[in-house]
């Protein structure tokens, strides 16, 4: 706008009154830069380094210094320039702590859709609260106990949350599969979607009618959004190690991807990873078992997708598979989107790459079909 570069509009940018729901309870300031966090242990989990707390001053031992992203300063518009966002399924909130915390310090995020919690709404702000505010994110949870579960966290605005999905069906009440948020001019919706079980299942059904109601819901929303999240569907086959492997499985029947393909073009939304790089081999998930990740035996079921104005901002996806690996890991690897400035240079189309090579065709069974 006014002839500036991204990097100009933030930097000369006023801070704006804003209203922000924080861990579920709202409150006003102006928008400024979040204090940055303390040091803390990141370990060697992200092949980094690794930062102590030593007389109050910040030390790095091992590896580069990882650059530290500044959260940036929203306009009176509400554009806050260059924004990183990412999509993770956590499979449990409670156990994936020790990596979520150090993975937030270092790849700074502006924006995180975080699926399968596992855990009430209270006991996220109780586990969490502290932390993602000492490091500036607020955030806007739509949990349950044991199962589903979704959160935004983001610094750059989280206003006009809607939690659930207005229309959706329930297995036999509804889920907390979803929630949507305002984020830097952007509607963003966190979204886990039924996993189907077995094709022609109650379950299978009930995911097709879920997809049904995300794609009214998104139809009707503002022109600049991205859908974020655990989709449960590979859009292509493509999108698995072994297409042979899946026949009979779920996740790559024709309905569902009709229907992935359906909410895509209905509501405009482009597959950002995936058109960023077309020919590439490029999972987000790996069965825990069997050593499936080890051969890189997985599935491209997380994805980014964003409508035209925000595609066209895209400057680098990536799959982090760095956080897969090491201690306690989730089965799912974040996707990493970054939008008119790419901080670590448009790498991809997955970090670090897999040794493994592709196995033949045929060759190697789902732990499920053993």
């Amino acid at each position: 706008a006014n002839g500036l570069s991204a990097s100009e509009r933030r930097d000369r940018a006023p801070p704006t009154l804003t209203s922000r729901v924080v861990l579920g309870a709202e409150h006003h300031g102006h928008a400024r830069r979040p204090t940055r966090p303390s040091p803390v242990v990141v370990g060697g989990a992200f092949g980094i380094a690794t930062l102590r707390r030593a007389a109050g001053t910040p030390i790095w031992v091992g590896g580069r210094i990882p650059a530290i992203r500044s959260p940036p300063i929203c306009s009176a518009v509400g554009y806050c320039g260059p924004v990183r966002v990412a999509t993770w399924n956590v499979n449990s909130i409670k156990q994936r702590v020790p990596r979520l915390l150090p993975w937030l310090d270092q790849r700074q995020p502006d924006v995180v859709c975080l699926q399968e919690l596992k855990i009430s709404d209270e006991a996220f702000t109780d586990l969490l609260g502290a932390d993602l505010e000492s490091r500036g994110y607020a955030a806007a949870v739509h949990g349950e106990a044991r199962w589903n579960g979704v959160a935004i966290l983001s610094r750059v605005g989280l206003d006009e949350v809607v939690k659930g999905l207005p229309g959706g069906p329930g297995f036999p009440d509804p889920e907390a599969r979803a929630i949507s948020a305002s984020c830097d001019g952007i509607r963003v919706y966190a979204v886990y979607v039924p996993n189907g079980r077995a094709p022609d299942s109650d379950h299978y059904h009930y995911k097709l009618e879920w997809l049904a109601a995300l794609q009214q819901y998104v139809r009707l929303g503002p022109d600049a959004a991205m859908v974020c999240g655990d989709m449960n569907i590979a859009p292509t086959d493509a999108d698995v190690f072994d297409p042979a492997a899946y026949v009979g499985q779920t996740h790559v029947t024709p309905p569902e991807r009709a229907a992935l393909a359906s909410l895509e073009s209905d509501a405009g939304l482009h597959d950002v990873v995936r058109d960023h790089w077309p020919d590439q081999r490029v999972f987000s998930y790996w069965d825990y078992r069997a050593g499936m990740f080890h051969q890189d035996l997985g599935m491209r079921i997380d994805l980014v997708l964003a409508t035209a104005p925000v595609a066209e901002r895209v400057r680098a996806a990536w799959i982090d598979r760095q956080a897969r690996k090491g201690t306690a890991p989730s089965d799912h690897a974040p996707v990493i989107v970054d939008l008119d400035e790419a901080p670590d240079g448009d790498i991809g189309p997955v970090v670090p790459p897999p040794s493994a090579t592709a196995k033949k065709p045929g060759t190697v069974k789902l732990p499920q079909s053993r």
